[in-house]
């Protein structure tokens, strides 16, 4: 266990992009419509304020869902997310255009998921993680899976962790200590 999170941070100082999911990765994956059909979703903003201490270290931070919604556009635009993909069921191409758009090579990419939609893009990335209730199939092929549930903190987690093991932690850590 020991060797395999070593190589589980070795990977992850290596990154240059973190790709999340949306339902069941920054939100708990449940929907919730009014009876005139619009959609609203619940975001944690300690997942939130992770994505954007992230960004500030230099990893850039993408979103391609397989769903499509308003309220996700204007999140990621909360955030300073420029790179959202939404309505990508097939999510390669939207995957594939991400790497070319920011001169990267899959192994600097890492991809939070949760269910069979994401496993395209887990397989490809250098680092694949699963949210702690991710699908069965996919925590198996995930190399690392949170202690959170998805919508609850995960992406935080992740966020630390990398951060953590490219050795920047400390460095944002201190400009809250001053």
């Amino acid at each position: 266990m020991i060797a395999d999170m070593q190589k589980v941070l070795e990977k992850a100082k290596k990154l240059k992009l973190l790709i999340l999911d949306v339902d069941g990765v920054l939100t708990d994956g449940r929907l919730f419509f009014d009876n005139d059909g619009n959609e609203y979703k619940s975001f944690h903003a300690r997942d939130g304020h992770g994505i954007k201490l992230l960004r500030q270290t230099g990893v850039e931070v993408a979103v391609i869902s397989g769903r499509k919604s308003n309220s996700v556009a204007l999140r990621m635009k909360a955030l300073g997310i420029e790179h959202v993909y939404q309505g990508h069921e097939n999510k390669i191409a939207a995957f594939n255009e991400l790497i070319e758009l920011i001169g990267i090579s899959p192994e600097q990419a890492a991809h939070v998921g949760d269910d069979l939609l994401d496993l395209p893009i887990m397989v490809r990335v250098g680092l694949a993680i699963a949210v702690n209730d991710a699908n069965f199939a996919v925590k198996q092929r995930a190399d690392w899976c949170t202690t959170l549930p998805g919508g609850q903190g995960a992406v935080r987690e992740v966020c630390d962790f990398i951060m953590q093991a490219q050795g920047r932690f400390d460095e944002v850590l201190n400009a809250y200590l001053k």
